[in-house]
């Protein structure tokens, strides 16, 4: 069995994130969404909340499920028996950052591999901290989350 981690902290999970889980789940036998706790960013939504907005975004995809991780992803991969990390990359910029990640992975856990699937073009600029920006300010994001998580931001920054 091909089982997959996509690894991040998905505040919220965006369209751009959709894309890749949808791919990625067209590519493995099992993807698990893997929220990781990164003590560098500043959260807006819990654990809870983030897991619950990603099982509500991909619902209709039967062999995604959604884990909480903490430490390094490759030793939560281990554990979960996985041996392919899934990663989006929007622009060089997020190249240069992963192309490290991945390195540092492999060095790390030679038998892990880490698989990159490039954004569409009309989602190479989103990001979580884009949608919070314009949803703080009350702009329109219902093209770049999915519908339940539209409403979850736009009922908290009303």
């Amino acid at each position: 069995m091909q089982r997959a981690i996509y690894a991040g902290s998905f505040d919220p999970i965006t369209l751009g994130h959709l894309d890749i889980i949808e791919r990625g789940s067209v590519l493995f036998d099992e993807l698990i969404i893997l929220l990781m706790v990164n003590e560098e960013k500043n959260s807006l939504f819990s654990m809870e909340e983030r897991k619950k907005m990603i099982e509500d975004s991909t619902h209709h995809l039967k062999n995604v499920r959604v884990e909480i991780g903490d430490g390094l992803t490759v030793e939560v991969a281990k554990s979960l028996d996985c041996r392919i990390l899934l990663r989006g990359i929007r622009a060089v910029t997020d190249y240069e950052y992963e192309l490290q990640l991945a390195t540092a992975n492999m060095t790390l856990e030679p038998e892990i591999e880490t698989v990159f699937l490039v954004s569409k073009p009309y989602l190479s600029f989103l990001s979580s901290s884009t949608v919070k920006t314009i949803a703080k300010n009350h702009g329109d994001i219902s093209m770049f989350v999915p519908e339940n998580v539209k409403k979850i931001l736009e009922d908290l920054f009303r």
